[in-house]
Parts: C-alpha cells; sequence; structure tokens
C-alpha cells in the first residue's frame, strides 16, 4: 500500500464498518479512562491514609471528642454520664470527629478522665472542667509510666512504677513520689451531650527532655 492510500479504503467503506472502527476506539479510551480512574482512586486512597495517620499522631485539638480506650467499649464516644463522681479514672483518646478516627498514634495522646463535685475544684481546675469532668495526660511525668492506679480514700491517682500520687482536683499536682510536675490537663466543655476539648494539653505531656 502506498503512503496516500492508507486512508482512502475508509471513504467506501460501509456506515456499520465504520462504527465497528469508531466503537474499538472507544473502548480503548474506556479502558485507558477506567484505569486513569482506577490510579487516581488509589492515589486518593493512599492521600486519605496518610491524613488519618497524621490525625492519629496529632496532639488533641479543639473540638476533639473523647473515646474509651479500653473494655467493651473500646472505641465509642465517652458521654458526661460515663463518668461518675468519685469512681476511678477512665483511660481515653482523644478523637476527631471530622475525619473519625481516634488520636491514638502517639502514647502521649492518652487521657484520664474522672469527674468530682465541681465546689471541690481548685479555682484553676474549675475553668478547665465540664460540669465536674476534669482531663489530664496519662503519662506521669517521673519516668513515663501510664497512671492507672487509683487511692479512693486520698482520691489521689497513683502512678504504678514509683508511687507518685497526684491530686486531680488540684490541677492534676503532684503530692507524693518522685514526679516533679502536674500532669498536663486537658480542658473540656459538654457539646451536643458529649465531652469535647476546648484546647490542647496544657502543661508538658510526660517526662522532661534529656538535658
Amino acid at each position: 500500500m502506498r503512503p496516500w492510500e492508507i486512508h482512502e479504503p475508509l471513504q467506501g467503506v460501509r456506515a456499520d464498518r465504520l462504527a465497528g472502527r469508531t466503537g474499538v476506539c472507544a473502548c480503548r479510551r474506556q479502558v485507558l479512562g477506567a484505569g486513569a480512574a482506577a490510579a487516581l482512586l488509589s492515589i486518593s486512597g493512599r492521600a486519605r491514609a496518610d491524613d488519618n495517620e497524621e490525625a492519629r499522631e496529632a496532639h488533641p485539638k479543639v473540638g476533639d471528642q473523647l473515646v474509651f480506650f479500653e473494655g467493651d467499649r473500646q472505641g465509642k464516644v465517652i458521654a458526661p454520664a460515663d463518668v461518675k463522681v468519685g469512681e476511678p479514672q477512665i483511660l481515653a483518646w482523644p478523637f476527631d470527629p471530622d475525619k473519625k478516627v481516634p488520636r491514638d498514634g502517639s502514647r502521649l495522646n492518652l487521657v484520664l478522665l474522672m469527674r468530682f463535685d465541681p465546689a471541690g475544684l481548685s479555682e484553676n481546675e474549675k475553668p478547665r472542667a465540664a460540669d465536674g469532668i476534669v482531663a489530664y495526660s496519662a503519662v506521669c511525668t517521673h519516668a513515663g509510666c501510664t497512671v492507672t492506679g487509683w487511692m479512693p480514700k486520698e482520691q489521689h491517682l497513683l502512678c504504678p512504677c514509683h508511687g507518685s500520687e497526684y491530686d486531680p482536683k488540684q490541677g492534676g499536682k503532684p503530692v507524693f513520689g518522685p514526679a516533679p510536675r502536674s500532669l498536663a490537663a486537658l480542658p473540656l466543655k459538654i457539646s451536643g451531650g458529649v465531652l469535647a476539648a476546648t484546647g490542647g494539653f496544657i502543661g508538658r505531656v510526660g517526662i522532661a527532655p534529656m538535658t
């Protein structure tokens, strides 16, 4: 076939044959389009995963809710009624309500919740509390252990590693043991029937950096 004859056969081709050719081209475009769409979806999925991972590792922010750390209701949003007066601390994760992910990518985000008679809270603690509910970092300021112990008679939080005691009614300040600083506080409010942070942690979370 001579070069100038390449397109000549199309001039005498029946309409149905031409339509068939066009269909083949459309099919190729569809396959290519599907491949591009799949690639975009894959990229979008990775971007969302990265975004979620970043949210999981981020520190608590304004508007974060709180979810149970463990137990039968692990991952469920905590309501004010779930936190009872005088009961031991509840361990919780901050929860990003927009991305629907807990901020569980860093142990430093672990929070403990307790409830007291609002009248028994210190003047500094009252503005950070929500109907008597207070929130603190669960990471001991001495060696970074998790503060899981509770002393019901004294109403003190107890770190099981080295015996540091904290008073949750007095801003989480240390009252016994080697802990050098108060537990970082997380200010709260009640919004839409659930607990929500009004800001990030107040104070340093965990142990002081090595110098």
